[in-house]
């Protein structure tokens, strides 16, 4: 492991002959792994400066919309944390200083480790939350796996609800209209309630990937809209027939397959945002593309109060229970290698081994 500076953010860094992996040391954000073979990153890195969270003042954060969302997107790179909430916090969350997403992706990591494994540990203030996370190279060199181990420890006296999500972005050039396709391990589905100013119908229940749209039409979720301006919000429950949720996006100009698989008793929920040049406002100014594969313990971006008012979809809780003075673990492994055409289903090995 070293360390570097890597967009403007201090970071640390693991490598072995195919794949190199970035994690920032505020946030813990999982920026780059990148495929040497190609020199692709499928993550995305917003067309933003990114600034450390700890650092940035309500001047610089002017220019990132200078509301609620700001300090996030001042520091939201690749695959970031959303704990212990997944949206943004009650008006009384928000006096009391709870951010959007939760403190994970604005607090300042112990990072240790060595050549092959990075790992971070903080103590969140306001949600008296401890957060592990340990970062670790196996696989081999068809396909690249990248093994996560991340632990939440609840420092109250008391149980509580709480969401935990990856926030896994995709972005260009990995990212390509009309081109990247995605696979994922779900059937039953819908789009949130909210109107995202895409072109789904909020609310819509459906079957992946047909997607149903305000002009009575269906949306194909499995291919990257070919036309800007797009976005969009779905949730997707992983098959309950399965131990192991995934999803794969596949980019057939670099031939390059890329991932996650979890335990769905973990996490038993996958969403997908998407946001192809629709958002005007600062920074995002009309000039992003990317698309969120999300899988975590809630079905939705929502306030804690609605999360639990929600109490569960199609039979699944949207939450997840945090016992007092307890310790909750899960593991999970993104992975990276060449493919002829879009995987159909990832074999996860939790040794360090993927196949599709």
């Amino acid at each position: 492991m070293r360390e570097l500076t890597y967009c403007n953010r201090r970071a640390v860094q693991i490598e072995n002959a195919s794949v190199r992996v970035t994690m920032t040391a505020e946030g813990a954000n999982i920026a780059e792994i990148t495929c040497k073979r190609t020199s692709i990153n499928p993550l995305w890195t917003p067309p933003w400066p990114s600034l450390e969270p700890t650092a940035a003042n309500e001047s610089q954060l002017a220019d990132y919309g200078a509301n609620q969302e700001s300090r996030v997107l001042a520091s939201i790179v690749g695959h970031s944390l959303c704990l212990d909430t997944y949206g943004a916090p009650s008006p009384e969350e928000t006096a009391a200083g709870m951010p959007i997403h939760g403190e994970a992706l604005a607090l300042a990591y112990e990072i240790h480790g060595d050549g092959l494994t990075m790992n971070a540990k903080g103590d969140l203030p306001l949600a008296r939350l401890r957060f592990e996370r340990s970062v670790r190279l196996a696989g081999d060199s068809k396909v690249a796996v990248l093994q996560f181990r991340e632990a939440v420890e609840n420092l109250t006296a008391f149980d509580r609800p709480i969401a935990w999500t990856q926030h896994v972005t995709l972005g260009p050039p990995f990212i390509d209209c009309g081109r990247t396709q995605f696979r994922i391990a779900a059937r039953r589905s819908k789009v949130i309630d909210a109107d995202f100013g895409g072109s789904q119908m909020s609310g819509a229940e459906f079957e992946w990937p047909f997607c149903p749209a305000k002009d009575g039409s269906t949306i194909d979720l499995r291919v990257f809209p070919n036309h800007s301006p797009s976005g969009g919000f779905t949730t997707h429950l992983v098959n309950r027939d399965l131990e192991h949720g995934h999803f794969v996006a596949w980019s057939p100009s670099s031939g390059i397959a890329f991932g996650y698989a979890w335990r769905r008793d973990d996490f038993p929920w996958l969403c997908r945002w998407e946001e192809n040049h629709l958002r005007s406002a600062p920074p995002w100014n009309g000039r992003t593309m990317v698309c969120g594969m999300e899988f975590g313990v809630s079905p939705f971006v929502e306030s804690r109060r609605e999360m639990v008012t929600r109490g569960s979809l199609f039979g699944v809780p949207t939450y997840l229970w945090l016992p007092a003075k307890s310790r909750v673990e899960v593991r999970y492994c993104a992975f990276i290698g060449g493919a002829e055409s879009a995987p159909e289903s990832v074999v996860w090995d939790e040794r360090g081994f993927v196949r599709y």
